[in-house]
C-alpha cells in the first residue's frame, strides 16, 4: 500500500488527519510497510518569513472576525485535537510563511530515512502548533533538523538558498491539477481519496477496504 497526502505545517486539520491516518495504519498492522509521502501545500503562500502578531489576532483579521470570535473558534480546533493526543496552542502560534520549512522535507527526503522525514514533520507541527516558535526561522529549523539526525552545513545551505524550491512548487501544482482546493488530502495507491481530517474511524474503514482488495490479488 502506498499512500501520498497534501499538507501545510501550518494546517491544524493536516496534523490532525495526519495523526489519525498513522493511528489508524498501526491499529492495522501496516505502519511498517506502508509508506508515507509527504506532499507540499501552502495554505497562504503570501505570509511573510516574520510576523508581529500571533495567530489569534492574525485569524480575526484574516476571518473577518472580533478577536473573542477568533479566540473561540481557535479553541474549538484545540479541543478537537486533544483526542488524538495533541496538545496544540494554536493562539499562540506564528503565522508565517512556510515554504523554507517545505524545503527543508524535500531535502530531507533526499538525504535521509523515512523515518528522519518523519519525525522532522512532527517536530515541525509541534514547534507552529505548541511550542510557538517560527517555522520559518533558520534557527529554529536548524535545530530541528539536528535533533532528527540531518547534517547541519548541509541544512545551513539550503536553508540560505532556494534550493528544492522547485520540488515544492511542482507538489503544489500537481495539487492544482488534480483539483485539490484543501488540505489534509490523502491519495491511497492512486486510487482512493480521503479529502479532510476524517474522524478515526473512516480512516480504519477506507484502509480495511484497500487492504482486503490487496488480498485478494
Amino acid at each position: 500500500m502506498e499512500i501520498m497526502y497534501w499538507s501545510d505545517i501550518a494546517c491544524p486539520f493536516c496534523y490532525i488527519g495526519a495523526t489519525r491516518l498513522k493511528r489508524a495504519l498501526t491499529q492495522l498492522g501496516l505502519a511498517d510497510t506502508t509508506p508515507l509521502d509527504f506532499k507540499t501545500y501552502q495554505l497562504d503562500p503570501t505570509l511573510k518569513a516574520t510576523s508581529d502578531v500571533k495567530m489569534a489576532a492574525h485569524f480575526a483579521q484574516a476571518h473577518g472576525m472580533t478577536a473573542e470570535q477568533a479566540s473561540q473558534r481557535l479553541a474549538q480546533i484545540e479541543l478537537a485535537a486533544a483526542p488524538d493526543g495533541l496538545d496544540l496552542d494554536y493562539a499562540n502560534a506564528i503565522p508565517v510563511n512556510t515554504m523554507t520549512a517545505h524545503r527543508l522535507i524535500k531535502y530531507a527526503k533526499a538525504a535521509a530515512t523515512p523515518a528522519q522525514v518523519d519525525d522532522l514533520i512532527q517536530r515541525l507541527y509541534q514547534a507552529y502548533f505548541s511550542e510557538g516558535k517560527s517555522v520559518a526561522d533558520h534557527a529554529v529549523l536548524q535545530a530541528i533538523a539536528a535533533a532528527v539526525g540531518l547534517e547541519a552545513e548541509a541544512v545551513a545551505a539550503v536553508l540560505d538558498s532556494d534550493q528544492y524550491a522547485d520540488e515544492v512548487q511542482a507538489d503544489i501544482h500537481a495539487a492544482a491539477n488534480l483539483g485539490i482546493r484543501g488540505v489534509p488530502f490523502f491519495v491511497i495507491n492512486q486510487k482512493y481519496a480521503i479529502s479532510g481530517a476524517q474522524p478515526y474511524e473512516a480512516f480504519v474503514a477506507a484502509l480495511k477496504k484497500v487492504q482486503a482488495e490487496e488480498e485478494a490479488k
